[in-house]
């Protein structure tokens, strides 16, 4: 005789159907995604803890009722006509497959799902898995990462001040001072009797056409960009900022493929920064990386972000394995208008200069020991005394 107390004593079968309850009932409590079993008509014969907090309904409230209740719109409608079109005919639309549909929770709030459906076959009948994730976060993040690839496009032609300034001061100086000097000239060549100062006369207009013709074709290169006020410093932590920067370079897909790292030492993670101007940097260092590097197999971009030799201030570095800079090419790297890229304009570093400048840290290029380039710059440390 078995020494179990008789208030334990259960039939084998009865036992394995007990165990198996609490299985179950323990999946439903632990699962991470929402989860609802269904039958062949739809009706929820399982809603699990998380479903209830996604939805905003108790288990109790919705076993029995049709699962198309959490839906919303059209997906309401179809939902039916998918398993009855899969019950029919075996053609699987939604079962098996991932799919965003539309849901609706108990305060009538409607949001994004991914829902993914699996099936089992218990004799004659089927019992259907739903297995649920929200995706409105998901989405909240694209929008807000369009967002600020939108702004950031904006600040790029924002941020060209100090750049443009100068330029305009340097570049349209050489040709109006000859279009100046060549029409004052002509001017006292006309009280010339001399005929053959007539032939002179018009060669002067001439090259002042011409001069005039270059300052335009300066200011057309320029029209686009227009001046930003100040920097609009703060503190921040480096980490999430330059991981943003490093997302929004992956937007164009031939550049998502190229490996970007990224190594911050604790002690700089705090700086002073403008963090959207910031980002402007990076992110421009990061795609002119990436520009020297198309078709390179191997090719790969490293961050890193350490104290600085001024411990006042951290440096980021932001380094590739491409062909490198020439020495002729290094030296002019940060001028206006000096380019590598046949359809760039030049200004891409000129502006990254001005906005580290602007924050008070330097930007330089070096040869990288294993090869290519390393661009860094440097930030004012964030010592917690910041006053704006």
């Amino acid at each position: 005789m078995s020494d179990t107390p008789k208030a334990f004593q259960v039939p084998l079968n009865q036992l394995d159907a007990t165990a198996h309850q609490l299985h179950f009932e323990s999946i439903l409590n632990s699962v991470p995604d929402a989860m609802i079993v269904t039958d062949e008509s739809g009706t929820m014969l399982a809603f699990s803890r998380a479903a209830e907090q996604l939805f905003g309904y108790s288990a109790a409230e919705m076993i029995g009722q049709p699962v198309n209740l959490l839906m919303a719109g059209r997906d309401r409608t179809n939902h039916g006509n998918y398993i009855g079109n899969y019950l029919r005919t075996g053609n699987r639309q939604i079962i098996g497959k991932g799919r965003v549909v539309i849901a609706a929770r108990a305060d009538g709030t409607v949001f994004p799902i991914d829902l993914k459906i699996g099936e089992a076959r218990i004799g004659d009948h089927f019992l259907f898995t739903a297995f649920i994730r929200d995706l409105s976060e998901q989405q909240s993040a694209e929008l807000r990462m369009q967002e600020m690839q939108s702004e950031l496009v904006h600040f790029s032609r924002l941020s060209a001040v100090g750049t443009m300034a100068s330029a305009l001061a340097h570049e349209l100086n050489q040709p109006l001072t000859a279009v100046a000097n060549y029409l004052e000239a002509s001017r006292d060549l006309l009280d010339s009797p001399d005929p053959e100062i007539k032939e002179v006369l018009r060669g002067a207009l001439a090259e002042a056409a011409t001069q005039a013709v270059r300052a335009g074709e300066i200011v057309r290169k320029l029209r686009s960009y227009v001046s930003r006020g100040e920097v609009d410093v703060r503190p921040v932590s480096l980490s999430p900022l330059l991981a943003d920067a490093i997302a929004l370079t992956k937007t164009s897909r031939d550049r998502a493929d190229i490996p970007v790292s990224i190594v911050v030492a604790d002690e700089a993670n705090r700086a002073l920064a403008d963090p959207i101007q910031v980002q402007q940097v990076v992110i421009n260092l990061i795609r002119n990386a990436m520009d020297a590097m198309v078709g390179q197999a191997d090719a790969r971009i490293e961050l890193r972000v350490s104290p600085a030799e001024d411990t006042d201030y951290v440096q980021i570095a932001v380094c590739d394995n491409g062909p490198g800079l020439s020495p002729e090419i290094k030296e002019s790297i940060f001028k206006p208008f000096a380019t590598t890229k046949s359809q760039g304009m030049g200004l891409g570093l000129s502006i990254c200069q001005t906005i580290v400048e602007a924050h008070g840290g330097t930007i330089r290029a070096v040869s990288s020991p294993e090869g290519g380039t390393c661009f860094r710059f440097t930030l004012r440390r964030d010592t917690g005394n910041f006053t704006p």
